[in-house]
């Protein structure tokens, strides 16, 4: 009798290994994932536009999948550094790298020797994207888009604008702006929106575009003058400012955009597992009201349709940095 059960037994236990092996190695995978804590990489300071809204998301990420979803902040290099840590971690879920327009978009072009490439990458979904806002000192005697043209007009390359950075996109988007009037102006860069921002305030510079939520707080104070923003439609937020298309400039969209990105060795279960949380938790009304307080538009695209606009925007800004000859090698 005591024979007849360790044979049941062992005959059960022969059954369940043989129907876990018979399972595809992803599903064993995607049922098991997370067991451990989650790690979101991002390119930028504690504190910053790229931080603020991962924090918010790590937090809700972790309540909903019960595990610790920890930011770990890995700055330089535009980003290249975190991106380095990222490919040196395994391809298993545990690491999310947020990455935004310059990380996934510029810097490809940008820099000739990266150690890595596009296809290293596979997109999850978008976080949240912020408008840029051209603006003057409100101080000018600039009041709009069209009088800043014919300005730029009247003094070749003699107006000057700043910018956070050589290659960030306050920087291209002011060249985009040259590009399209037929213009030139000297470029002044700093390191960071906001010297950049003092030198408009000061009258060191006479233009700048800056991202939204930066910008904000200095054209609310009445200290600097908003010509116009580049979203798609007017801001909630300054309802009077027009877009640049309704400033006179066609096909002038530009969004700084944040979105997650994983290795593209994921398991593609896994990988859908934590696309399918993070769409769920941005999707969710606090995280909307959240986001659209800072100014920005909440994402939660879906993997494919997130792909395919990180590489419209590659492609932009790659036709633009190779028209500019702009290199930071």
């Amino acid at each position: 009798m005591k024979l007849t059960k360790i044979r049941r037994l062992l005959l059960f236990a022969m059954s369940v290994v043989g129907i876990a092996l018979a399972m595809p190695l992803s599903a064993f995978a995607k049922s098991s994932w997370p067991s451990n804590p989650i790690t979101f990489i991002v390119p930028g300071a504690a504190g910053g536009t790229t931080d603020m809204p991962a924090r918010i998301i790590a937090q809700k990420l972790g309540e909903r999948l019960g595990q610790n979803v920890v930011v770990e902040n890995i700055t330089g290099a535009g980003g290249i550094i975190g991106v380095q840590n990222l490919m040196r971690r395994p391809a298993d879920g545990y690491t999310v790298f947020i990455g935004n327009t310059g990380t996934q978009a510029i810097n490809f072009s940008a820099y000739k020797n990266l150690d890595y490439k596009s296809e290293d990458f596979l997109p999850l979904t978008d976080m949240i994207s912020f408008a840029n806002v051209l603006q003057v000192n409100a101080r000018s005697n600039i009041k709009t888009v069209e009088s800043l043209v014919a300005a730029l007009k009247r003094k070749p390359g003699q107006l000057s604008f700043s910018s956070a950075g050589v290659g960030q996109t306050t920087h291209l988007t002011s060249e985009l702006f040259l590009e399209q009037t037929g213009t030139s102006a000297m470029h002044i860069p700093y390191r960071g929106s906001a010297p950049a921002t003092m030198a408009l305030l000061s009258g060191d510079v006479d233009f700048m575009f800056d991202n939204f939520n930066n910008a904000l707080l200095q054209i609310q104070g009445g200290k600097v003058r908003a010509l116009a923003v580049t979203s798609d439609k007017r801001m909630s937020k300054l309802p009077d400012t027009p877009t640049m298309e309704q400033a006179g400039l066609e096909d002038f969209v530009v969004t700084v955009f944040l979105g997650f990105f994983v290795r593209a060795e994921t398991p593609p279960a896994i990988a859908s597992k934590l696309s399918e949380n993070l769409i769920a938790v941005l999707k969710a009304p606090e995280v909307v009201a959240q986001f659209q307080s800072m100014g920005g538009v909440p994402g939660g695209s879906s993997p494919d349709r997130f792909a395919e606009f990180v590489e419209s925007e590659r492609v932009k800004w790659t036709k633009l940095i190779m028209l500019k000859g702009i290199s930071f090698d």
